[in-house]
């Protein structure tokens, strides 16, 4: 037994799971785990190789972290609300007047334009850091206002707009529903980073790394590799139908070694794992790390409690084709998933538990009652292949004394 209150022969248990399950089956091409208690590391393993015929996977890798950015721009709004310069219930439109005049879609579409009605609430904060303020994602293929943010390649890092003119763009389209009834995954938090732009009147990659970043001691968390660091950055895959896995972008030469033109707080970061774990003890501390307060104590207590309309769980108010969380008895705070019924997750957790994952399979959650926290990395989409959270969090509880 460990002086951390985990069972070391259980908890390594979950190394030769990951192995023989993952890792020998060729589903993924390497992971790495971090399991905390009180913000100390009680586990620690990587395994796989980091790129096509290379190396091991090294303790520094550098991991796409898609979705994971999104807790970092919602902490960063919160930073600005503790600041008293914008709040939760701002309507969105005092900060983007851009999107002043957005309708709710009623038809058209496809070539026909669109038919619109308008908003009976304004979109406030609120609904971008709970994903219900009526956006969606073009991947999401399902309505003719996904198709048009494909069409618009809104969406494109490395396209035609800027965090400006992605918000113009927006801004003439459609609400796929009122603000405030339904809950979508969307592009909001990447809207939310345009507001901390705003309001802080400074880029939101500088925001990051001057306001959340250096003070965190997180080094290896950016939109964009530097140089000198691009040689850690590990090959990303996806699985294609028919295929299989396929070479999604090359560590040393992909999209990520390059500067985004469009700064995305929805998806954009990369990060190391031991850098995750210092934001997750941070969150899981209450807003402070080795002395430097981020956010107040009572921020992230708003912060983790459900905002879903009316107490709801997700699988009652989601539209949403694709998830990062499996809805039952989760529910969503300002930025994370939060687990409201233990029972109808049907897995171990503790009520309060808030979490979060990438498209890459990335994903991390911290207990806030049994003082626990969890950082997984790989690389492969979609995150929805494989069962692979709940089974970490299944062999992660039992490990615990």
């Amino acid at each position: 037994m460990h002086g951390n209150g985990f069972d070391a022969q259980r908890l390594s248990r979950i190394d030769s799971f990951l192995q023989t399950r993952y890792l020998d089956t060729g589903l993924l091409p390497h992971t790495q785990l971090l399991v905390a208690r009180d913000g100390e590391v009680a586990h620690f393993s990587s395994q796989g190789l980091a790129r096509e015929g290379s190396a091991a996977l090294a303790d520094d890798a550098l991991f796409r972290i898609a979705s994971m950015t999104k807790p970092v721009t919602s902490i960063a709004f919160m930073m600005l609300v503790e600041e008293g310069l914008v709040a939760v219930d701002t309507p969105v439109h005092h900060v983007l007047p851009e999107l002043k005049n957005m309708g709710v879609y009623q038809g058209g579409g496809a070539g026909v334009p669109f038919a619109t009605r308008p908003v009976a609430e304004p979109m406030r904060m609120v609904d971008l850091l709970r994903h219900t303020a009526g956006f969606t994602y073009g991947f999401q293929n399902r309505t003719n206002v996904d198709a048009a943010y494909r069409e618009g390649r809104i969406e494109s890092w490395h396209g035609d707009l800027d965090l400006d003119g992605f918000v113009a763009a927006l801004g003439r389209l459609p609400l796929e529903f009122q603000p405030g009834t339904s809950w979508n995954y969307s592009v909001a938090t990447d809207v939310l980073g345009a507001v901390v732009q705003r309001v802080s009147g400074m880029p939101l990659d500088r925001f990051f790394a001057t306001r959340i970043f250096a003070s965190l001691g997180m080094h290896d968390t950016f939109f964009h590799v530097p140089a000198d660091k691009v040689d850690r950055l590990t090959d990303c895959w996806t699985m294609k139908p028919g295929e299989g896995r396929v070479l999604y972008d090359r560590g040393g030469s992909g999209a990520w070694s390059r500067a985004p033109r469009l700064v995305s707080g929805g998806g954009g970061l990369v990060s190391s794992t031991l850098d995750y774990h210092r934001f997750c003890t941070m969150l899981l501390n209450g807003g402070t790390l080795d002395g430097v307060r981020i956010v107040g104590r009572k921020t992230l207590d708003l912060m983790t409690r459900n905002h879903l309309p009316g107490g709801a769980d997700l699988s009652s108010i989601s539209r949403s084709l694709f998830s990062e969380a499996t809805n039952a008895g989760t529910g969503f705070g300002l930025g994370f998933a939060m687990t409201i019924d233990v029972a109808r997750s049907m897995l171990p957790g503790s009520v309060g538990e808030y979490h979060w994952g990438g498209m890459f399979s990335t994903a991390f959650f911290i207990d806030p009652v049994e003082r626990i926290h969890m950082v997984f990395m790989t690389q492969l989409s979609p995150s929805s292949l494989y069962p692979i959270r709940r089974e970490l969090k299944t062999l992660i509880y039992a490990a615990l004394n």
